[in-house]
């Protein structure tokens, strides 16, 4: 007979840390992480020159924590001596936070299949079965890029796929996709001495907009302002395209103005990531974004006791792909299974003075008057 776990946390990144530590500081003995790999994972395979375009700064005196921090009195730029850290710095911030709190993770679990039957969830997994009443799926996107956006993207490359943009081969690329990925994408292409042509639906660099989840954000944009205009660097905006085609001497590359644009390398595809719920599809239902539709506790609205914290959150508007923004939502989920649970939710004044609880929504949103 398979143990049932009060809770079990799928996926060991910042969303299944930062819900684990406040399952452990209310008291939770009856709780587990499973990750497919290691602590971090995602973050430990982005490319090396990438960086987080949010900064982390100490300010906690101040009332201001860390925007890169899972949990209150913690800093990342305290821990890493960085600004805006590398991904493999940052897994090493998340591996300390684990440590600290002596969270309970099973390495090397990569789940299968979920399914739920009256009140308990049974997760198939290559180390077995593990029985549950609560699930937090944290298990994230980076993982699950969108590799097949439109016929022949298989002949391009994803950017998640490339360990080092100075080790890529080549002198003139093609990416596809104008949001942070693509522009950092060109911006590393550029320090390089390497010519881009981005190709995008949206020409993020000239929103008048100040939600870095819906244009390019200032940190981005402040470093390549200065490869736009120049021989390193064209713009091909509100731009879809369509198909890419392999011929004798490299790519075709098909777009809806009906324009080609060759290129002799491998196009770059900065398209996003199709996210990690397409794994547990027999339990949500999905939104006019295809979003996993969600109640206001931030659970599962086609089943009952299936909790979503990370990047993939949405609420209609609200987009929640940033940490500091999802970071807020740990403690919904956890007050919600706690209360169910008994539990102690005292630290819940804590996370609620560090402004890592939102509660209402209504509140939320990017509003700059200059």
């Amino acid at each position: 007979m398979n143990k049932i776990y009060d809770v079990v946390i799928v996926g060991a990144g910042p969303s299944g840390i930062g819900v684990a530590t406040l399952l452990q500081q209310m008291n939770c003995t009856s709780y587990l992480i499973l990750e497919k790999e290691e602590v971090g994972a995602s973050f430990l395979r982005w490319p090396e020159e990438m960086r987080f375009i949010t900064p982390s700064f100490p300010a906690q005196g101040f009332g201001q924590t860390d925007l890169n921090a899972i949990v209150p009195k913690t800093s990342p730029a305290y821990t890493l001596n960085m600004e805006h850290p590398t991904g493999e710095a940052y897994a090493e911030y998340l591996d300390v936070v684990a440590d600290h709190f002596a969270l309970p993770i099973k390495k090397g679990v990569q789940v299968k299949q979920i399914h739920k039957k009256d009140s308990i969830f049974t997760i198939d997994t290559t180390q077995g079965i593990y029985q549950s009443r609560y699930v937090v799926w944290a298990a994230g996107q980076y993982q699950y890029p969108n590799l097949r956006p439109f016929p022949g993207a298989e002949l391009g490359v994803h950017n998640s796929l490339i360990p080092s943009w100075r080790e890529l081969e080549g002198d003139d690329f093609i990416i596809i996709g104008g949001y942070e990925s693509g522009i950092d994408a060109a911006f590393h292409l550029g320090r390089f001495g390497k010519k881009t042509t981005i190709i995008a639906k949206t020409n993020t660099w000239e929103l008048d907009n100040s939600d870095p989840s819906i244009a390019l954000s200032t940190y981005t944009y402040s470093r390549v302002c200065h490869l736009l205009g120049s021989d390193l660097l064209t713009v091909v905006g509100n731009t879809a395209v369509t198909r890419i085609e392999a011929v004798s001497s490299g790519y075709d590359v098909y777009t809806s103005s009906g324009k080609v644009y060759f290129t002799t390398e491998k196009p770059i595809l900065a398209t996003g990531f199709i996210g990690s719920t397409t794994k547990i599809e027999n339990l949500v239902t999905r939104g006019q974004y295809d979003e996993v539709l969600v109640n206001e506790i931030d659970e599962s609205v086609a089943t009952s006791g299936l909790f979503l914290a990370g990047p993939e959150l949405r609420h209609k508007d609200h987009i929640f792909c940033f940490i500091y923004k999802f970071r807020q939502r740990f403690a919904i989920i956890a007050e919600t299974i706690g209360y169910r649970l008994n539990l102690d939710l005292s630290i819940l004044e804590q996370y609620q003075q560090e402004n890592f609880y939102l509660k209402d929504l209504s509140m939320c949103g990017e509003r700059c008057q200059c």
